[in-house]
């Protein structure tokens, strides 16, 4: 197991790793739009948080000697299924004609207000 940090990403806060490679998978924690360099939630509307949080996780992807065409599955968490269009929007632009399998989960809150989450696995060309 091999544990990926950047400071091109989000720094954890808690007891949690931005990333864990292990057995050829790189489990990407869930990432919130804050910048990186000022520690700053970019709270704002829900493209711009949803923007925020794929440059995070492209971020820890390079870190960990991947890129977004290894993505595997996501996992977004939504607190207002309203605004889902908005973020697939976004998501499949970021992801272009590249489609990992992914869930959508509406949740009541997420942390410091956001509006929205998103964690992925991926495969590694590096690193058991």
């Amino acid at each position: 197991m091999m544990y990926v940090s950047t400071d091109n990403a989000l720094k954890p806060s808690g007891h949690y790793s931005q990333a864990v490679i292990h057995n050829g998978l790189i489990y990407i924690s869930n990432q919130l739009p804050i910048d990186p360099d000022t520690g700053e939630k970019k709270k704002g509307t829900v493209e711009e948080e949803t923007e925020r949080i794929l440059t995070n996780i492209e971020m820890i992807l390079q870190e960990a000697g991947s890129n977004r065409d290894d993505v595997i599955r996501t996992t977004v968490y939504i607190t207002d299924i309203a605004d889902w269009d908005k973020v697939n929007m976004v998501y499949s632009r970021f992801f272009g004609t590249h489609k990992p399998a992914r869930s959508v989960v509406v949740v009541k809150e997420l942390h410091f207000g956001c509006k929205v989450g998103i964690e992925a696995v991926a495969g590694s060309r590096r690193g058991q």
